[in-house]
């Protein structure tokens, strides 16, 4: 019975992140071997494709404006899907040592109460994964859809204008593309995947990145109870302090492996987020001055894609700072004054510890809560200036 409930606690709180992340390469629990590394180089040459053709278009410039900056916008994802397989690979250490880690807290818990905790935080991630999963794939495929259904006449036709999931007409017409009904249709499916793809290799890697920094958040929020609940009238004393305290290291150094392994991520996927919330955003102003409800609704799903990541690593971030900051406040909330001498003595340090809590960092720049408010108000102060500039 124990052992059941086992596997179903470490089913429900890995497989959704097992299923998105082995095929690109980047599950942590995956053997490492040659067929791990050719499915990832497969997929970085999918979405170096699909650059190499939104680059070719940019180029090429026979396009409008629109276009450019869907193809600015793909361009940047598939550079932020790239680095993040390939820093998840580089660092997979980090990550490995962490979903070990998950794996044996599950396996070695025994209460209830702390059990309930890390099942609230694993459905946490769940929640998170299938929110931003589901909206960016129901998005892909209405980009995939769209241009199935306006162009399902004769494309043979040379005075219509093709129309492909995404903006590759001229690129495809350079590199001699077949241009028939089925060739189309084609093109178009298998640029919807790859926009699935981009998806995956984003908000997969996001998911997994997530859901492993709120399991040691949820250990945290453990630890702080059995330091709130320690008592000093029981046996051996001394050890059992000593195991809270070891605990509070091992914790201290597997949230710090992550915050090395995501920084540089963080760092590009912060420039890319305040880049794309100017340019769609100024997009957006442009479609609700020509009345484009279509550009004006494109622009919306965009900015709310690139907000959602923004919003969550920020939060995450600050929660994962407060957690460690309050592990100090929970030994506090004890009764000390009734320690031993010599174990009063060591409550000091660990306190002092707290002050300096792991965060989640971008380079120099924490990410947190303040930091996300700082990029919004750049953005919209930047906004309102162009807003004026295009009324005039």
């Amino acid at each position: 019975m124990t052992s059941e409930r086992w596997k179903n606690d470490i089913a429900y709180a890995m497989t959704p992140f097992k299923l998105l992340t082995w095929h690109i390469g980047v599950w942590p629990l995956q053997n490492y071997n040659v067929y791990s590394l050719i499915r990832c180089f497969f997929v970085i040459c999918c979405l170096s494709l699909m650059m190499i053709l939104l680059s070719i278009e940019i180029y090429m410039d026979c396009t409008d404006a629109e276009d450019n900056v869907d193809s600015l916008m793909l361009i940047s994802c598939g550079i932020l899907g790239v680095i993040k397989i390939l820093w998840f690979r580089i660092y997979a250490n980090n990550l490995t040592n962490n979903y070990r880690s998950a794996l044996n807290d599950y396996l070695t818990i025994q209460d209830m109460k702390e059990r309930t905790t890390m099942r609230k935080h694993a459905f946490v991630g769940r929640i998170l994964c299938c929110c931003m999963l589901s909206f960016s794939y129901i998005s892909c495929t209405i980009y995939g859809l769209i241009p199935l259904f306006r162009n399902n006449q004769n494309i043979t036709n040379q005075n219509i204008e093709l129309k492909y999931t995404i903006p590759s007409r001229c690129a495809l017409e350079y590199l001699h593309a077949p241009l028939s009904i089925y060739s189309y249709r084609f093109i178009c499916v298998m640029e919807a995947l790859l926009m699935m793809l981009t998806s995956t290799t984003n908000h997969g890697n996001d998911s997994l990145f997530l859901n492993i920094t709120l399991h040691v958040c949820g250990q945290v929020e453990i630890l702080k109870t059995r330091f709130l609940n320690f008592d000093n009238t029981e046996p051996q004393v001394y050890e059992r302090f000593n195991a809270l305290i070891q605990r509070h290291s091992y914790l201290i150094r597997m949230a710090r492996e992550l915050a090395d392994m995501i920084s540089f991520v963080l760092l590009i996927q912060l420039f890319i987020i305040s880049m794309q919330l100017c340019i769609t955003g100024f997009q957006f102003i442009l479609a609700l001055k020509v009345n484009d409800a279509a550009m004006a609704g494109k622009s919306l799903m965009v900015q709310f894609t690139f907000l959602s990541q923004l919003t969550l690593y920020s939060f995450i971030g600050d929660y994962l700072r407060l957690q460690m900051e309050e592990v100090g406040l929970s030994i506090y909330q004890n009764a000390w004054y009734n320690f031993p001498t010599k174990l009063m003595k060591n409550l000091i340090f660990v306190i002092m510890r707290t002050e300096y809590p792991v965060a989640l960092y971008a380079g120099n720049f924490v990410v947190n809560l303040s930091t996300y408010m700082s990029i919004l108000k750049a953005s919209i102060s930047y906004l309102s200036v162009l807003r004026v500039m295009v009324e005039i």
